[in-house]
C-alpha cells in the first residue's frame, strides 16, 4: 500500500478529469456492462480525500478488510495523512451505525437529503483466501487487495469490477493481470493546467466592429469606461484584463457585467516613470496588468502565476511597501511561505519564529536590496535608515501558527503558494479580517510538496475558484525579467 512517504510516486500529469463526482473510465479497457459499477477503493484514496467515500454518484463502493487495516495503522499522529485517516474512520463510522438493514446487502452511502450520491458501501464481511495469484507475493497488503477484486470480479459478472488507487505501482499491477484499475481524478482542478485561468484576453482584432455601433464612453477621474454590447459579453469576466495591439492600442479591465454588455475601463500606464510603485516601473504587459491589481483597493485577494524571474516577488512587495509607508493603507506587510526544502533538509533551526523563518525568506532579501536601491537621491545614510524602517513594518509568519488567527488592515504575501494544498490555502486565506489584501505568488511548475500535482495544487484551485469574483483577480506573468541568463535557463533547461 502507498506509505505517507511513496505519494510522491503520483507524479503523472494532470490527465482527465472526472466529474465531480466519479472517476474516469481506464483508456485500457472499454466498459463492458450497463448499468452501476463497483468500485474497490484502495487505503491510500481514502488517506488522501476522506470524502472519496461520496463522490461515485449511483455507483457502489467496496472496502477491503485490509483498507480498514491500513486506515487503522496511520491514524496516530498530526500529520495530514493521519488526519485524513481518522476522518474517513469517522464517515464510515456515521455509514455504518446508520445501517438499517444487513451489512451484506450494502449500506446506503446518502446520509440526508443534500447529498446527490445514491450508492451503497460494501464492507468485506467474509475471508476471501486463495485469489492471490502465485505470481505475487502473499504476505503485502496491496496484493491482498488485488486478489479481493479478482474475487469480486468472478462473483459480479453483471457489473464492472474497478479498484481505485494512488498507488502507480499498484494500477501497473493489476492491469498486468487484467483487471480494470483507475486513479482517483475528483481532487483535479482541471483537465489541463493549460487551460488555467491566465486573467488576460486578447481582443479579436474585428473587436470594434462587432462591439462598436452601440458603445457609450465617458471619463472619471482621469480613466476612460466604455460599455459594449456584443457577443464577446457573455465570455467575459469580471476583473478580467484585455488588450488589443494596432495603431490604436486598448488596455482595459472588466469592471461591470450584465446581460449582454459589459463596462470597461482603461488601466493605469504603470510602465510610464511618473506612475512609478517604490522606484518600479512595469516592464511589460502583464506586469502593468499585476501593479493594477496590487494597488487597487478594491481587490481583496489577488493571485500571480509565473516562471521564475517574471517579478512577482518584487511587484508584490514594491506594491506593499507604497501602500504601507506612503498611503497609509495598510499597517504592516507579513510574508510566510511553505518550508518545503529543494533538497535534503539541512535540520532543525535555532532562534525565533521570525529566525527559523529567515533561511526560507532569501526571496524577501533579495527584493528588499533591489527597492532599498531605486532611491538614487537618499544617500547611504538615507538608504540605510528606510532599511531599518521596511524591516520594522515586516513580518515573516510560519504556516504552522495561522490556525485561528485574524489580520486586520494588513497586507499578506503567500510566497511559493504552490505547496499549499488546497485545504491550506482555505485556512490561509480565510485569515484575513477587514482590510485585509491577500496576494499569493507562485509557479505550478516549481512543485516541491511530494503529494501535490499542477492540477490538484492550492494555487491552482483559489484561481479556478475566485476567478469572476468583484474583488479578487489574477494575472499570469509570461516574460521572465530576471536576466537573459534566467530567461535562457528557463526555457531551454
Amino acid at each position: 500500500m502507498l506509505k505517507p512517504t511513496e505519494r510522491s510516486l503520483d507524479s503523472e500529469p494532470a490527465a482527465a478529469r472526472a466529474s465531480a463526482s466519479k472517476p474516469v473510465p481506464s483508456k485500457r479497457a472499454k466498459p463492458r456492462h450497463s448499468g452501476t459499477k463497483l468500485f474497490v477503493l484502495d487505503t491510500n484514496v481514502l488517506m488522501h480525500d476522506p470524502t472519496s467515500l461520496f463522490r461515485f454518484e449511483e455507483h457502489d463502493v467496496f472496502l477491503p478488510i485490509m483498507t480498514l487495516e491500513e486506515l487503522d495503522n496511520h491514524k496516530s499522529g498530526i500529520s495530514e495523512i493521519a488526519r485524513n485517516a481518522r476522518q474517513a474512520s469517522r464517515f464510515l463510522d456515521d455509514i455504518v451505525s446508520h445501517a438499517a438493514g444487513p451489512m451484506a446487502e450494502g449500506i446506503p452511502l446518502r446520509r440526508h437529503d443534500a447529498d446527490s450520491v445514491s450508492g451503497r458501501l460494501y464492507l468485506q464481511t467474509e475471508a476471501i483466501n486463495g485469489h492471490i495469484p502465485s505470481s505475487l507475493p502473499i504476505g503485502k497488503s496491496d496484493n491482498h487487495i488485488i486478489g479481493v477484486v479478482i474475487f469480486l470480479q468472478k462473483r459480479e459478472t453483471h457489473r464492472q469490477v474497478i479498484l481505485v488507487s494512488k498507488d502507480i505501482n499498484m494500477r501497473i499491477k493489476a492491469h498486468a493481470l487484467g483487471l480494470l484499475a483507475e486513479d482517483y481524478y475528483n481532487d483535479k482542478v482541471l483537465e489541463d493546467t493549460d487551460l488555467l485561468y491566465t486573467g488576460v484576453r486578447e481582443l479579436p482584432a474585428d473587436f470594434w466592429d462587432d462591439h462598436g455601433p452601440d458603445v457609450e464612453s465617458w471619463k472619471r477621474e482621469g480613466r476612460t469606461f466604455y460599455r459594449i454590447r456584443g457577443p464577446l459579453c457573455e465570455k467575459l469576466l469580471l476583473n478580467e484584463f484585455l488588450f488589443q495591439e494596432g495603431d490604436r492600442p486598448l488596455l482595459a479591465t472588466v469592471r461591470e457585467l450584465s446581460k449582454g454588455a459589459a463596462v470597461l475601463e482603461t488601466v493605469r500606464d504603470y510602465t510610464h516613470a511618473r506612475n512609478n510603485v517604490w522606484g518600479i516601473v512595469a516592464r511589460n504587459r502583464e506586469q502593468n496588468f499585476a501593479l493594477n491589481l496590487l494597488m487597487n483597493p478594491e481587490i481583496d485577494f489577488v493571485t500571480l502565476l509565473g516562471q521564475a524571474g517574471t517579478g512577482k516577488t518584487l511587484l508584490a512587495l514594491a506594491a506593499g511597501l507604497t501602500q504601507t509607508l506612503e498611503t497609509k493603507h495598510y499597517s504592516e506587510i507579513i510574508m510566510t511561505r511553505v518550508t518545503v526544502p529543494v533538497g535534503e533538509d539541512i535540520g532543525f533551526l535555532p532562534g525565533t519564529e521570525e529566525e527559523k523563518m529567515t533561511p526560507w525568506m532569501g526571496a524577501l532579501e533579495d527584493n528588499l536590496e533591489i527597492l532599498n536601491k531605486t532611491d538614487d537621491e537618499a544617500g547611504e545614510w538615507g538608504r540605510a535608515a528606510t532599511s531599518d524602517l521596511i524591516r520594522s513594518r515586516i513580518k515573516i509568519k510560519s504556516l504552522n501558527f495561522m490556525r485561528g488567527r485574524t489580520f486586520v488592515n494588513k497586507y499578506l504575501i503567500l510566497d511559493e503558494a504552490q505547496n499549499l494544498t488546497p485545504k491550506q490555502m482555505k485556512t490561509l486565506i480565510t485569515r484575513a479580517g477587514p482590510g485585509t489584501k491577500v496576494v499569493c505568488l507562485g509557479n505550478i511548475a516549481q512543485i516541491d510538496t511530494p503529494y501535490l500535482t499542477e492540477g490538484s495544487s492550492g494555487l491552482t484551485y483559489v484561481v479556478d475558484r475566485m476567478k469572476g469574483w468583484s474583488h479578487s483577480g489574477h494575472v499570469t506573468l509570461q516574460r521572465g525579467e530576471r536576466s537573459r541568463l534566467a530567461d535562457h535557463a528557463a526555457e531551454a533547461l
